[in-house]
């Protein structure tokens, strides 16, 4: 299922290392706002974690840069759910120049829900189990 963008943004010199291009630390920043904006839409939004007194934690998180980001880039990236089980989801986020299309980077990331008093993982509630199954990436954009 395509997605809209889960992160629209441009690359400010100050995020650019020495050689020229974003630095990693940058890249690692910009997915982690384009997994809130996909948790939203899962129904895990910040008020439902805030009432709750659930989280989201990240287990593992894989990313493969593909071409380099300069300053002045355009950046969007869009999400796919990867996998759903009862207390976890894994994700992919496609960081895209936005000027151009080319991929400049994939993030695969493992996430735990969590509950945050007593720092063990949970199981998802039922309505954001639903939403998570609707949001399903079809097989051939794994």
């Amino acid at each position: 299922m395509e997605q809209e963008a889960t992160y629209r943004g441009t690359v400010y010199p100050w995020q650019c290392d020495h050689v020229g291009h974003m630095n990693i630390m940058w890249y690692v920043g910009k997915f982690d706002e384009a997994n809130w904006n996909l948790f939203a839409r899962l129904g895990l939004t910040p008020s439902y974690l805030r009432s709750s007194g659930r989280g989201m934690a990240a287990v593992q998180q894989n990313i493969a840069y593909k071409c380099e980001l300069l300053a002045g880039d355009i950046v969007e990236i869009r999400s796919h759910l990867l996998e759903i089980r009862d207390k976890s989801i894994r994700f992919r986020h496609d960081m895209t120049n936005a000027e151009t299309g080319e991929l400049a980077a994939t993030c695969v990331i493992t996430g735990v829900h969590m509950d945050r008093q007593l720092r063990k993982s949970v199981p998802f509630a039922d309505c954001i189990r639903e939403a998570a199954l609707k949001h399903l990436a079809e097989p051939a954009e794994v």
